[in-house]
């Protein structure tokens, strides 16, 4: 029998925000009460559409309502930290789009307040909810895989002409997407990372952030483990097309991503004759793991039209239909009082791998080590 509990959930920024609208709408355990924008022409707009009568064109005001039991954030990165910890201290639970921050400092303070407070936090990384992660997941846990021997993973994106923060923004900055996944098979903490630089950017871009790196390339070291994993990410002058792309190999079985999108994934199977080790794998939607009123939003955008979904949506191939699996875990970590992945913690030791990578790049590559606060 369902729970009958609802989350009365409000959802901050409405621009790749709006795309979760109608899925808190239908989840069956969650109540949209509140939307908040800061133009109050699109927050009105909108609000009509979806019939939301609690409009906000103030943050700090959400915050007051306390009909509200938690907030989704999806607001511009440097606003994150701030917002998070504002949420956090004002009783809030919190759902935040990537990343969890910009600075090391948030990450902690988001830490620090939900041991202090018992609250939630979650940081909505898509990647780990994606149907191709969801796959190789089932396919580790049911041994299929064998031992895992080494994790891969990039995120490769053209950013020019994306507004306000982007221009210039150093690579491993925005690294969730890729350092998310290797991470997040084996609920793995990085213990320490090294990081290069490669290329150069347009010297206006440099400008921004004095950060000259066309591509970035990190290796983690995992905590009380023998693995490690390798990450690279490129935003500006680089010719690729969009990839998140995610590789697991095993002793048993490998999987690696497309080389171009929306191509089946391959599968490689030791010892079999050397022509047919590789085999492309159709991916497997997940939907089954959701309630029934979400299950559709897997494989559909979500928000109106197609040329109404935000950039991010349709240029990421639709996040490998993880929205209602982000909510779903959200909402349902409400509802029985658990630990949603990834938690605050776990969170931060994702984001600062980027913040601590990119510093090591600026650094020739030195080792940095995860801060205590982010491991277990």
């Amino acid at each position: 029998m369902t729970d009958q509990k609802k989350i009365n959930i409000a959802i901050v920024g409405l621009g790749f925000g709006a795309e979760f609208i109608p899925i808190y709408q239908k989840h069956p355990n969650a109540n949209l009460v509140a939307v908040s924008q800061r133009n109050e022409d699109k927050l009105n707009a909108l609000a009509d559409a979806f019939k939301i009568k609690k409009r906000y064109t103030s943050f700090e005001t959400l915050l007051q309502d306390p009909e509200i039991d938690a907030v989704h954030i999806n607001t511009p990165i440097p606003d994150h930290g701030r917002q998070s910890i504002l949420a956090l201290k004002a009783g809030k639970h919190v759902a935040c789009t990537v990343p969890m921050a910009t600075t090391v400092a948030e990450c902690e303070e988001i830490v620090r307040l939900t041991e202090e407070t018992g609250l939630t936090y979650m940081m909505m990384e898509t990647v780990v909810y994606a149907r191709e992660f969801l796959f190789m997941k089932e396919c580790y846990e049911k041994g299929e895989l064998g031992k895992i021997q080494f994790l891969k993973a990039s995120h490769q994106q053209d950013m020019d002409g994306w507004p306000n923060y982007w221009p210039g923004l150093p690579p491993m900055h925005y690294a969730t997407h890729c350092v998310g996944p290797v991470l997040g098979l084996t609920q793995g903490e990085a213990e320490y990372v090294s990081c290069f630089g490669s290329g150069t950017i347009r010297e206006e871009l440099i400008a921004y952030y004095n950060s000259p790196f066309a591509v970035e390339t990190t290796h983690i070291k995992f905590r009380n483990s023998d693995l490690s994993a390798q990450v690279y990410r490129s935003l500006f002058d680089v010719a690729r097309q969009y990839r998140e792309s995610f590789e697991v190999y095993g002793s048993k079985k490998s999987v690696e991503w497309p080389l171009i999108e929306g191509h089946p994934l391959v599968m490689h199977t030791a010892k079999r004759p050397e022509p047919e080790i590789p085999e492309e794998v159709e991916c497997p939607d997940f939907a089954k793991l959701l309630p029934k009123e979400i299950q559709h939003f897997t494989t559909q955008g979500v928000y109106d039209s197609e040329e109404h979904q935000h950039l991010s949506f349709t240029q990421g191939g639709g996040h490998g239909g993880s929205h209602p699996h982000l909510v779903h875990a959200f909402v349902n970590a409400l509802i029985k009082n658990q630990s949603p992945y990834p938690n605050a913690k776990q969170s931060a030791n994702i984001t600062c791998v980027g913040i601590l990578a990119h510093e090591s790049a600026m650094k020739g590559g030195a080792l940095m080590e995860l801060p205590k606060f982010t491991l277990s």
